[in-house]
């Protein structure tokens, strides 16, 4: 293993039923942080909180060899319209426990008991990891300084998930 930084294809999918690319501020931060990371967005697009595109989109990125990663921001919530979990979830071929438990750890710091309404989720399906946060640009900076960071930077100790995506680091 070398300290070379490895660079990934990373697709990031905003759910959202109002968001528009003007206004999709968490997009916007997921996409400068994988970019300030020496990584390629080769995705990015707005689908709105239905379980079947959601599912969609994610599928699609999951076939392209080309996507090593996919970052969702919302739909992760309680509210009626919430189904990133019951989209994403069945696609999984394994499940990242520790995300989620780490992304509500983190959160508790910032939000209190609140983050117990959130339904943060990580999985890997075909060799590909996906992480799904809420809504909030927050939120989003609290899953991507917390863990996503270190965890997509090939030089990170003891371990990363560039070894389980296949790139050699």
């Amino acid at each position: 293993m070398s300290d070379t930084p490895v660079q990934v294809g990373i697709a990031v999918l905003t759910i959202s039923d109002t968001r528009t690319r003007a206004t999709d501020t968490s997009g916007d931060y997921l996409e400068a942080a994988v970019l300030e990371l020496g990584h390629r967005v080769v995705n990015r697009d707005i689908v709105i909180d239905d379980v079947y595109q959601i599912r969609a989109y994610v599928s699609q990125w999951i076939a392209d060899p080309g996507v090593s990663v996919i970052l969702t921001t919302g739909g992760t919530g309680f509210s009626g319209r919430d189904s990133t979990p019951e989209a994403v979830a069945p696609l999984f071929d394994k499940v990242i426990e520790g995300f989620g438990e780490t992304f509500r750890a983190l959160s508790f710091q910032e939000i209190g008991s609140s983050t117990v309404q959130s339904r943060a989720l990580g999985g890997m399906a075909n060799k590909t990891v996906i992480f799904c946060m809420p809504g909030s640009t927050g939120a989003c900076r609290t899953a991507w300084e917390g863990i996503l960071r270190q965890q997509l930077d090939a030089t990170h100790r003891p371990c990363n998930f560039m070894g389980v995506l296949g790139v050699d680091s």
